[in-house]
């Protein structure tokens, strides 16, 4: 028996989760049996093989596939190399099958790195991954925000100096050629510092202003008591008053006068 490489492709792509036959066309007579398995297994229990809807095994001509039997959907284990053997009784011929399982993104991961709650005018970054054969691209729906910046591979968004703008959904999508999937995470900023700020700076106007008034009411009170008084002869004025008699050292006795300008 023979296997041509026509009949039997030595690279195969499957996608995961559909429904795929490993089958070889080997040329012989009498006619051949090709059994395919697990490369170094020696058997074919967990290769999937043609079914008798999709790959039926021909009746007449020098030509045969290994034989049918039932699958289910294509996963990551079945992924490897795959050795088919054709037999007959002049002989046998062998062939190597590689076998690559792809698939659409998968377990789509969304992280606001170091954390979703951003302090005002701080940085964060937003990372995105998934799982997927062949690797996906990233695609972002973002806040609108001129601080944003994205990464060469578009796997991730940084944010410096974080405002209110920066608040919101950040979606990232992963796609390749079998499908796409998104993932989102809400990012909040807090503001919290900024009011405390807008407080203290209302009791600073407050006590300011508080300041002011005392200031002026002062210099108010006083303006009219500024200037030159003649008190030489509040003695023996008949407005004034003794505050307070000294008997003692000579000092002389306190008169109070009410004070009015020359």
């Amino acid at each position: 028996p023979e296997i041509p490489a026509s009949g039997c492709p030595a690279n195969r792509t499957w996608v995961r989760g559909t429904r795929e036959a490993l089958s070889c066309l080997a040329t012989g007579n009498p006619e051949p049996t090709v059994v395919c398995g697990r490369h170094g297994l020696g058997d074919s229990r967990d290769t999937p093989t043609a079914t008798p809807s999709s790959e039926p095994a021909p009746t007449t001509g020098t030509d045969n596939r290994d034989p049918a039997q039932a699958t289910g959907n294509v996963t990551r284990a079945h992924a490897g190399t795959y050795q088919c053997r054709a037999t007959n009784a002049h002989g046998s011929a062998v062939r190597n099958v590689t076998v690559a399982v792809e698939d659409g993104p998968a377990g789509v991961t969304v992280r606001a790195l170091p954390s979703a709650n951003v302090t005002r005018g701080s940085g964060f970054t937003v990372d995105c991954g998934a799982e997927a054969v062949p690797a996906p691209t990233y695609t972002w729906a973002l806040p609108p925000a001129p601080n944003l910046r994205l990464a060469a591979d578009n796997r991730s968004v940084t944010v410096t100096r974080a405002t209110t703008a920066n608040r919101g959904v950040y979606t990232c999508t992963a796609s390749n050629r079998h499908g796409r999937r998104a993932g989102s995470v809400v990012v909040r900023v807090d503001e919290s510092w900024l009011v405390v700020l807008v407080a203290l700076g209302a009791l600073g106007a407050v006590t300011a202003l508080g300041l002011a008034v005392a200031g002026g009411y002062y210099l108010k009170t006083t303006a009219c008591k500024k200037g030159e008084y003649n008190v030489r002869d509040a003695e023996g004025s008949s407005e004034a008053a003794c505050l307070h008699r000294h008997n003692r050292d000579n000092r002389g006795d306190i008169f109070g006068i009410q004070l009015t300008q020359p």
